[in-house]
């Protein structure tokens, strides 16, 4: 007996091993995803604190931070250009007919493909016919 009993310890003190090793796993792990939380925390405040600054100071900005708000303002008049070149282009409705044209000969296109198609399917019917013909002679 004393074999079983030493057998049933070990087996006993790996299972609890192994779940001490679960628990600290699982700590770690919320641990791990906390850490990501208050990271991104830090980020969005550091992207608050450049906003503010930005805001305050983007118009004159200290040495070190001029680069950076040149880039913003840069950033701001190509989206302001971009805005406004997208209002022209949803404004311009005189190429209506136009994209009327080009649907319809994409249609005609598209027919003339299925028409292809099916003749291809066709005549592969009819080889394939002459093939299993000969096969059997």
């Amino acid at each position: 007996m004393g074999f079983f009993d030493n057998l049933k310890s070990k087996a006993t003190d790996l299972a609890q091993s192994g779940v001490a090793q679960s628990k600290r796993l699982a700590e770690i792990a919320k641990l791990k995803t906390a850490n990501l939380g208050e990271e991104d925390t830090i980020k969005k405040a550091y992207i608050e604190i450049g906003k503010l600054y930005y805001a305050e100071m983007g118009h004159a900005p200290d040495g070190a931070y001029a680069a950076a708000c040149e880039k913003i303002t840069a950033a701001k008049a190509a989206i302001e250009a971009n805005n406004d070149r997208i209002a022209e282009l949803k404004a311009d409705t005189d190429n209506t007919d136009e994209v009327e044209e080009v649907k319809a000969e994409a249609a005609e296109v598209v027919e003339d493909m299925k028409e292809t198609a099916a003749e291809i399917i066709d005549e592969a019917k009819d080889f394939a016919d002459e093939v299993v013909e000969e096969i059997k002679e």
